[in-house]
């Protein structure tokens, strides 16, 4: 099915407080932005998604956590509302529009486990910071995705991702992967090209 472009025209923005509960663990908010680390992803892809992050929920508390990979900070963790609200970068309003998307192969397999490991994976990366070096790595994956090279194995992610890498490796502890070409990197345009990803809805921000 694949989340197409015109979701973000087509699809009617539906408020926070309606989508709340219809968030499940594993789902994707993919991100279509225009402040200036968001831009540059655009212009590498060709494509108006940004980035990405993907969504948990704590039952014993109430509420739905977002784990995300962003440049500077690296792998952090906020609450969705706060996501909704502002970019990593502290940007109020979000400055453009979130689609929150599920991978139907998530749906079609028994969560409990498979959940587990995925959770597992993406948290225990929390807090890990990028050094000077990584954040050139991450600048040079940008650069060889815009040219339409394939990545040079010296430039593959360690334990410094672009958002759609992390997203893409806690999508692999449960046997999922993304189709990519290869060129570049991983990026949010390749997660919504999937075509076992569907969109839920357009986010109100």
């Amino acid at each position: 099915m694949a989340v197409d472009d015109s979701v973000l025209t087509d699809l009617k923005q539906t408020p926070y407080k309606e989508i709340r509960d219809q968030v499940q663990d594993g789902d994707i908010l993919l991100c279509s932005a225009n402040d200036v680390f968001s831009r540059l992803i655009r212009w590498a892809t060709k494509s108006p998604w940004s980035h990405c992050a993907i969504a948990f929920r704590m039952q014993e508390i109430d509420r739905v956590l977002v784990l995300e990979a962003v440049e500077k900070l690296g792998v952090r963790c906020v609450p969705l509302s706060d996501f909704l609200r502002r970019t990593s970068g502290g940007i109020e309003p979000y400055p453009g529009d979130i689609v929150l998307a599920r991978h139907q192969g998530m749906s079609a397999k028994s969560r409990a486990r498979p959940m587990k490991k995925m959770a597992a994976f993406a948290f225990d990366r929390l807090g890990d910071k990028f050094s000077q070096a990584e954040m050139y790595k991450i600048a040079l994956r940008i650069i060889v995705g815009r040219l339409n090279r394939h990545m040079p194995r010296s430039l593959g992610p360690d334990d410094e991702f672009i958002c759609s890498e992390y997203v893409a490796r806690c999508y692999e502890t449960v046997g999922i992967t993304f189709p990519w070409d290869g060129l570049g990197f991983m990026a949010p345009a390749d997660i919504a090209r999937d075509p076992r990803m569907e969109a839920v809805a357009r986010i109100m921000t």
